[in-house]
């Protein structure tokens, strides 16, 4: 069956005759004279391939995506080495200006036929955009380099229902314990509706890292360097990490398109051997709150990230209002990403919320209504803590201390700090935590 293609470029006239001559494997089925014209053919299922013969520069990786995401494979003319090495990046087939029609004839089918045998086209969820009939794909558009080390680094997303269970709270605390054990450990504030981490950490938000980090990509000029010089250098008296800050304004949310942020992330794999992603609450697809089933999804920043998240922790508050909450999320979330491997977390846990013995109430409570998984930590109630660390711009690890608080999620994360149950057992303990 012959391949449908589209083209754009008046400059390679020659190319696109040779390859309506071939009468073989493609089929050119409209010349374009701009991009946009292009895009819109793709997007009415025109072609399952657009041949690029002028104006490359264009590309970007979320148009990449764009296109990926109606079932539309790209190949490029260039003969700019550089510009081969960025099209290469964003997902996109270069070839040569001079290439002869039935070689490029077979290399759009070998890219078609290898990007629909690995699923990556005609995934709506995977772009970014809207599409009703998506199913999740949590592969990134573009290549991953091959010069990647052979253990790239764990993403961490830390999620949990709407309110406020805690979400930046435990992603800063976790960030700064994982440094402190001695792990190089990046913080990605990716939350489109109230991104804090800045805040958080007493830290100059005037640019939001993140949004720098996600230009750079989509234009597929994000590298190791690039992806450093975005980031904000952290220092506590253990440790030091990177913070990604998150965007300035709630408006600012189309900033963080999918591919981008797959983008951001997997680089960030090659230079740290944790990274923390602050998400937002809601999972919420968006099919139905757009006219348009190619517009950028608000949501998309969080779903990408839950999506090629190694580990979600998802917490939620210890009351008779998060607990429903969150056990509600958690369905939501396997439904939304059945591939998810979550850690529960339970958070603000005091006895005038839970009752007497409060992790006893809550342990009862849970596996009686539950969604069938287990409790992997109790964060206690610890307000003063809490308050300093906000007020002075820091970490527990560095006003706290020896605040229980501090030492469970410390315990979450970082396996050597189980060595101190015996000190935290005293602690909770004192509260009325533990299993009676």
């Amino acid at each position: 069956m012959s391949i449908p293609v589209v083209t754009v470029g008046p400059s390679q006239e020659a190319v696109v005759e040779g390859l309506e001559r071939l009468q073989g494997p493609v089929t050119v089925v409209r010349r374009c004279e701009e991009l946009t014209e292009l895009i819109a053919a793709c997007q009415s299922g025109l072609a399952v391939a657009a041949v690029v013969a002028e104006g490359s520069g264009e590309l970007t990786t979320t148009l990449v995506d764009r296109l990926g995401a109606v079932g539309v494979m790209i190949v490029a003319l260039t003969d700019d080495p550089v510009e081969m090495a960025r099209l290469h990046s964003i997902g996109v087939v270069a070839a040569a200006s001079g290439i002869e029609p039935a070689a490029l004839a077979s290399t759009i089918s070998e890219a078609v036929g290898r990007d629909q045998s690995r699923g990556r086209l005609g995934s709506g969820l995977h772009a970014g955009f809207s599409d009703a009939g998506a199913d999740p794909l949590p592969a990134p558009v573009a290549d991953i380099a091959e010069d990647w080390s052979k253990n790239p680094g764990k993403i961490y997303a830390v999620w949990g229902p709407v309110g406020a269970p805690g979400r930046t709270l435990l992603a800063v605390n976790m960030a700064a314990e994982l440094a402190a054990d001695g792990q190089s450990v990046i913080l990605v504030d990716a939350d489109s509706y109230g991104a804090s981490v800045a805040a958080a950490l007493g830290l100059l938000d005037e640019s939001a890292g993140l949004a720098l980090a996600c230009r750079l990509a989509d234009q597929g000029l994000l590298d190791v360097k690039a992806l450093e010089g975005a980031a904000i250098q952290v220092f506590t008296k253990r440790g030091s990490f990177r913070v990604l800050t998150g965007t300035t304004r709630a408006d600012r949310w189309t900033e963080l398109r999918a591919a981008a942020l797959s983008a951001v992330l997997e680089q960030a794999r090659q230079i740290a051997d944790v990274i923390v992603v602050d998400v937002g609450f809601c999972l919420e697809a968006d099919e139905e709150l757009s006219f348009d089933s190619m517009a950028p999804r608000r949501n998309a920043a969080t779903l990408r990230s839950l999506e090629l998240a190694d580990v979600v922790f998802a917490v939620g508050t210890a009351d008779a209002i998060g607990v429903p909450r969150l056990v509600r999320g958690l369905a939501e979330l396997e439904a939304v990403v059945p591939q998810v491997s979550a850690r529960v977390v339970l958070n603000k846990v005091r006895r005038a919320a839970a009752g007497r013995s409060p992790r006893q109430q809550l342990e009862d409570a849970w596996v009686r209504y539950g969604p069938g998984m287990g409790i992997d930590a109790y964060l206690p109630a610890d307000p003063a803590a809490c308050d300093a660390a906000l007020l002075s711009g820091s970490v527990l690890l560095e006003v706290a201390p020896d605040s229980e608080l501090r030492m469970a999620i410390a315990g979450l994360v970082c396996a050597p700090v189980q060595q101190n149950r015996n000190s935290f057992g005293r602690t909770t303990r004192a509260l009325g935590l533990h299993k009676r």
